[in-house]
């Protein structure tokens, strides 16, 4: 067997700031971190959306991460907090090879060996959402040929910021978060900024993200507005800040899921979220697109679709992406 680090070429690394690379597997540059808030650094460099693609006829592959931290989450498995999830092929031919996870809380090495067909096949490596990650190594036969993935469909990211849930919770596996099911669907390299408990509309963040090259953004911190008085004063001038930079970018505003533990409070947030879609459609915008949060979990068996009432399970997050697909697909025109 030879191995390999993610970071050797031809393997590619999506959905992380790559000057940082090989060693920091962060979703921010080094200087953005001394301008956001602690809980936007502190979630940064946790390398969540973050991916390793590449292309192998190897029949045999073994994936081995190294994680820095190992910390239990009360309502994810490790699976979902520091698992890598595995998939061989792309588009409609995708299927499932199963996660490299740490086999319990004091150990920070996940190991996941699986077969394949002994020809090219492109294979793409969910990176842990809650770790921060210090390597990921690849085991492949020796003789065997390994090349840089297909590329994306969509090569331009999409761009989605928000809270907990955008990052990921509380998916059970990485590759379940709607994000990455988007990303699947679409054939798409996406960018998560989703930032737990901490995603607040901040100045720093509109501007950075501004200035991404990206092919839509979604707006989705409805969720970590400490009240509907921070949402009324950050979320409109977030977005245009946003559609300064970039007036003929797809944006997508979301409202929250978690719709159904406070109603009266989601009514009045989704009116202040509404509200920024009604202003710039009058003001002649038509390229900004608005899904309201509390279709997501659909009319049957809501409850079901959550942890806690709040972040959602696998289920919730499949209803979420299936909801938002048909949209993300016109805005961008595939």
């Amino acid at each position: 067997m030879k191995q390999y680090h993610c970071t050797e070429q031809p393997f590619e690394v999506c959905g992380l700031y790559s000057p940082l690379l090989p060693s920091r597997f962060w979703r921010l540059p080094e200087e953005m971190l001394q301008r956001v808030s602690p809980g936007v650094a502190g979630r940064a460099i946790h390398p969540a959306g973050g991916r390793v693609r590449f292309r192998t006829d190897s029949p045999t592959v073994t994936v081995r991460t190294q994680l820095r931290t190992n910390v239990v989450d009360w309502a994810i498995p490790l699976s979902g907090s520091a698992g890598a999830d595995v998939y061989i092929g792309r588009d409609t031919f995708v299927r499932y090879a199963g996660v490299a996870t740490p086999r319990d809380y004091e150990s920070k090495t996940g190991i996941l060996t699986f077969e394949k067909k002994k020809m090219m096949e492109d294979i793409t490596i969910h990176l842990p959402r809650n770790e921060e990650l210090e390597d990921v190594l690849i085991e492949l036969e020796d003789g065997s040929r390994v090349e840089a993935p297909s590329p994306y469909l969509i090569k331009r990211p999409m761009v989605f910021y928000g809270s907990s849930i955008t990052e990921g919770g509380c998916a059970t596996r990485a590759a379940n978060a709607y994000t990455a099911l988007l990303s699947k669907w679409l054939d798409a390299d996406y960018l998560n900024l989703g930032f737990s408990g901490s995603a607040r509309g901040e100045t720093e963040l509109a501007e950075y993200i501004g200035s991404l090259e990206m092919s839509a953004f979604i707006c989705d911190y409805d969720h970590n507005a400490p009240h509907a008085e921070h949402l009324e004063n950050t979320h409109e001038p977030f977005f245009r800040t946003i559609r300064a930079a970039q007036p003929d970018l797809p944006i997508l505003i979301l409202s929250k899921p978690d719709f159904d533990l406070d109603r009266e409070n989601a009514w009045l947030r989704r009116r202040i979220i509404y509200q920024t879609w009604d202003n710039a459609r009058a003001s002649g915008d038509r390229n900004v697109y608005f899904i309201d949060g509390e279709s997501f979990f659909g009319e049957r068996e809501r409850e079901a679709c959550t942890v806690d009432g709040c972040h959602p399970n696998d289920l919730g997050f499949m209803r979420m992406a299936e909801t938002i697909y048909p949209v993300l697909k016109r805005m961008l025109d595939c």
